[in-house]
């Protein structure tokens, strides 16, 4: 079956059907990008708050586009439900990608209520990122939370329906290195993050202030950017996911003047002293099984160094792999810790979108995601 979705000539009929829940937001229009000519999943619904219901998806974001690609001409006239109706847009769908703008609870009841329906949902946002049998995942580090869906089904009462998500964007530029140098036991670490616009769904046409500015918080940030790589890092028991022990993060978040990449500035301490040219190899040949299993999305390979002093560069990096890779550079012996390194990642496509389109391809590959008919 999966190689039928493989290939581009198959019949749109053949991809499954997929709705975006806040399809007119900036993760919901980078949703809608990334999803267009995708070799498995089509977009045949998009959902957003009730203002917009009835909308053609042109005329609902024409005046607030902020991609900078046009509007894929396929989802042009599709006519904008409302993502708090349901059973009208899950009756459509084989599953949903999430990026809706509400609270957390009103957020983890809709994602629910969706789930309900025998309708998956794979979600870019937090609320549900520390229920305990909601696997989140960043593939290529913990495929194995998936492990999680059939204890989440049983308390859902579904038998197809779950919630998956992916984490926080302003991980993705550290985290994977603390699993290509798990044998080495990282200890602590000490990261600051410098975060790009994009992450709060802005432009500069939307945020003049930002430019030539530093705002030295981001509500949330912090805490999600010290957690949340130790759940990703956990093991599974009794259906829920044990947090990496014996690992300590602190966190500054700081917003800077970029669009898109957010670069962490990071200091690190292992119990297991390793040399750098054995940190280096571990990060270039690390992968896992989006890479074995060839996923659309996926990177060819996740992680890259670069030897040159003055990289990686947002302007120059950010796009590595299509913004699904992840940069390292300027990796050195510390005076205070053992090492420290800079890590630059796109964070609406790897850290957002695309992140969750890969966790989509996994859970299909693995037989989470099918058609509902």
């Amino acid at each position: 079956m999966m190689n039928s979705f493989m290939t581009g000539g198959d019949k749109m009929s053949e991809k499954l059907k997929v709705g975006i829940l806040g399809g007119t937001g900036m993760v919901g229009q980078r949703f809608i990008t990334l999803l267009n000519d995708h070799p498995w999943f089509e977009v045949v619904s998009i959902a957003a708050s009730k203002r917009s219901e009835g909308m053609r998806y042109e005329d609902a974001v024409k005046n607030r586009w902020k991609m900078t690609t046009p509007i894929p001409e396929g989802v042009k006239d599709i006519v904008i439900k409302d993502v708090k109706d349901v059973e009208n847009v899950a009756k459509d769908v084989d599953f949903v990608f999430s990026a809706v703008d509400m609270t957390k609870d009103e957020i983890r009841a809709i994602e629910e209520e969706y789930a309900k329906t025998e309708t998956p949902v794979v979600s870019n946002n937090s609320a549900h990122r520390w229920t305990k049998d909601v696997p989140m995942m960043v593939p290529e580090i913990n495929s194995d939370h998936v492990k999680l869906i059939e204890a989440q089904k049983k308390r859902l009462g579904t038998k197809r329906g779950f919630i998956a998500v992916k984490p926080n964007c302003s991980i993705q530029s550290y985290a994977p290195c603390l699993a290509a140098w798990r044998e080495f036991e990282p200890t602590e670490l000490v990261v600051t993050t410098y975060q790009a616009i994009s992450g709060a769904g802005k432009t500069f046409k939307d945020w003049p202030e930002m430019e030539g500015n530093v705002i030295p918080y981001i509500g949330g940030e912090e805490e999600k950017s010290e957690q949340e790589p130790l759940r990703i890092l956990g093991h599974i028991e009794n259906d829920e996911v044990v947090k990496a022990e014996g690992i300590v993060i602190t966190s500054q978040c700081i917003r800077v003047p970029v669009l898109n990449g957010h670069t962490a500035a990071v200091f690190i301490r292992f119990k297991k002293k390793p040399t750098k040219e054995q940190l280096i190899e571990k990060l270039v040949s690390f992968s896992g099984e989006p890479q074995s299993l060839k996923l659309p999305s996926a990177p060819k390979q996740f992680i890259r160094y670069m030897e040159e002093d003055n990289r990686p560069q947002v302007t120059l990096d950010v796009d590595y792999e299509n913004g699904m890779g992840i940069s390292i550079g300027r990796l050195r012996e510390d005076t205070l810790f053992d090492y420290k390194f800079v890590g630059l990642s796109h964070n609406t496509i790897r850290g957002a979108a695309g992140g969750a389109v890969l966790c989509a391809e996994l859970l299909k590959a693995k037989g989470y995601i099918s058609p509902k008919n």
